[in-house]
């Protein structure tokens, strides 16, 4: 099983208080993505990449086998990768 990468989200250009830990960096952006963020440049601890990410929030249908306090409508985060720049 692979250690967790903790992942701070970055805006304009410097570090904010937002921190998200997941072992991928799409994990971390679906994570910024659900709480509103569009571009999301994440900078990995540890290492001088910061993983850069276009995101969005779709309301969806809920699904088929969804438990019935599950309203009808939800929201889903989505991500696209744009690249990795090199601090």
């Amino acid at each position: 099983m692979g250690e967790k990468k903790y992942f701070v989200l970055m805006s304009g250009g410097k570090d904010t208080s937002q921190v998200f830990a997941s072992r991928q960096p799409r994990g971390a952006a679906l994570k910024a993505a659900t709480r509103g963020s569009t571009s999301i440049r994440l900078r990995e601890r540890g290492t001088k990449r910061v993983h850069c990410f276009k995101g969005w929030v779709d309301t969806v249908a809920k699904p088929a086998n969804g438990p019935a306090w599950l309203p009808d409508k939800i929201k889903k985060a989505n991500v696209k990768k744009l690249g990795i720049e090199h601090l």
